[in-house]
């Protein structure tokens, strides 16, 4: 879109985001004539195409749209909760070939440090900490 502003893509990711979007950003590239412009990406189920072309439409200046589909591959994984220093925080655990990984959740872990009154980084070193006593 080479005409559309960084506030309505901003507005447009929230709504894309609330709408069922599984991912969405956008990116400067240049169009022809080297005109710049954005780029928006959004991933989303297929059943849900339709509806999230309804909003870029209605909240940005394009139209039309390109779409893809892809596939992912996705680790195993299960939810679980680490007991840490300040609390108890949500992680997912993600199966390797060789072990096993644990994540934190973001949304917990911003839940906790605001709670507590830390740095969000002391949340995450704190969830690596209690991951390590477990092994």
């Amino acid at each position: 879109m080479d005409d559309c502003s960084g506030e309505l893509l901003g507005y447009t990711l929230e709504r894309l985001l609330a709408a069922g979007a599984l991912d969405a950003h956008y990116q400067p590239v240049f169009m022809k004539k080297s005109r710049p412009a954005w780029e928006l990406t959004v991933i989303c189920r297929e059943e849900d195409r339709e509806k999230l072309e309804q909003v870029i439409f209605a909240e940005t200046t394009t139209i039309g749209i390109r779409h893809t589909r892809l596939e992912r591959t996705v680790l195993p994984r299960k939810r679980d909760v680490l007991h840490t220093a300040y609390g108890d925080v949500v992680v997912k655990r993600c199966q390797l070939q060789d072990g096993e990984r644990c994540y934190v959740e973001y949304d917990s872990a911003v839940k906790l440090a605001q709670e507590q009154g830390v740095p969000l980084q002391d949340i995450y070193l704190a969830t690596q900490l209690a991951q390590k006593n477990i092994n």
